[in-house]
């Protein structure tokens, strides 16, 4: 920051002086500044991608009743940093705790990075500031349901409200370090002036999908604790008399994710796909397409009987989705450098 600090009042004196040189010095200082960029900006792509993998792996714990694997301990496992004995639960939440970790230190270097680089004013610091936030956060969640034991076979209402919860925190978390990301590559700033038209669709959109991610997360535990033999079995389960309040809680989520599914695809395509921008456009398609895809394969989740391997393809998607609705956001609102 101190170097670049130095170039530009080098430009500045020598622009005064020699017109050429400081169109040198101007050149050179760009370039610096532009190499530095680019690093912080990979690394926050690095940071996004592996947090992503880090929920889906969660996802994964879950599926396979796995979270109890290093009994109600936490931030060790059975209160030894690294288990004498692994079995195959202890293996699967282990690497968890050891993936998650890695993804908090990765969030507080760029956080620090961010803060350290950008001077104050800047949205980026702002993603910065959550992203720290966040990840605490969602390791704290974490903490308490292995605390409290909110796992492996625990159908607790606790447990049940905790999902939604965890799931929204993850989404805050990927937004934020989606955001500082896209700002780290250089992008402008937003402001929702940009395109009033379209922020309350945007929003509502946004809100939908975190929506369509909690009810999922409940119908998965549900899916997981108890799993149902065949389609009209879930159903009974449903709006007939069930053994637990899960199982009649599995029906909302195809609703939901229908009707909150089916606006998002309709506002990408209404305000992205004759946009301005190419890299607009491209986000409304991918919208569009998750936003099929995912259709297919809920279905196909409850046809199979959801298997943990398209359990956590659906998730995927879902991170996907989120993600391309952020981006889509913040290019669609985004200030124009002329104009800014």
């Amino acid at each position: 920051v101190e170097v670049n600090r130095q170039w530009r009042r080098g430009c500045l004196v020598a622009g005064r002086v020699y017109p050429r040189l400081a169109t040198g010095y101007s050149r050179l200082a760009t370039r610096y500044a532009v190499g530095t960029m680019s690093r912080l900006a990979r690394f926050a792509w690095v940071t996004l991608v592996v947090n992503v993998a880090v929920v889906v792996y969660g996802a994964y714990v879950r599926a396979t009743g796995s979270g109890a694997g290093c009994g109600p301990s936490w931030p060790t496992c059975d209160g030894q940093i690294i288990p004498a004995e692994f079995d195959s639960a202890r293996v699967i939440e282990f690497t968890h705790r050891v993936t998650s970790g890695i993804a908090a230190v990765m969030v507080a270097v760029v956080a620090i990075w961010v803060l350290r680089t950008f001077a104050k004013g800047h949205q980026i610091r702002t993603a910065a500031w959550l992203s720290g936030i966040f990840i605490i956060s969602e390791s704290l969640v974490g903490a308490v349901l292995v605390l409290a034991e909110w796992v492996a076979d625990d159908a607790s209402a606790a447990r049940t409200v905790m999902v939604p919860v965890h799931l929204v925190n993850t989404f805050v978390l990927l937004g934020s370090l989606a955001m500082l990301a896209w700002w780290a590559s250089d992008r402008g700033p937003v402001r929702v002036a940009v395109r009033r038209d379209l922020a309350g669709y945007l929003g509502f959109a946004l809100l939908g999908v975190v929506v369509i991610s909690a009810t999922g997360g409940v119908t998965a535990l549900a899916d997981t604790l108890f799993p149902s033999d065949s389609i009209a079995d879930g159903l009974s389960e449903a709006v007939g008399d069930a053994e637990h309040f899960l199982t009649r809680l599995r029906v909302i989520h195809p609703v939901v994710a229908v009707v909150l599914g089916a606006f998002t695809g309709w506002m990408a395509w209404t305000f992205g796909v004759d946009a301005d921008k190419r890299v607009t456009q491209r986000l409304a398609m991918i919208i569009i397409g998750l936003v099929a895809v995912q259709f297919f394969v809920g279905m196909a989740n409850i046809v199979l009987g959801t298997p943990v391997w398209l359990q956590l393809t659906h998730l995927t998607l879902a991170d996907l989705l989120w993600l391309a609705l952020v981006f889509f956001g913040a290019s669609s609102l985004e200030l124009d450098r002329t104009s800014a």
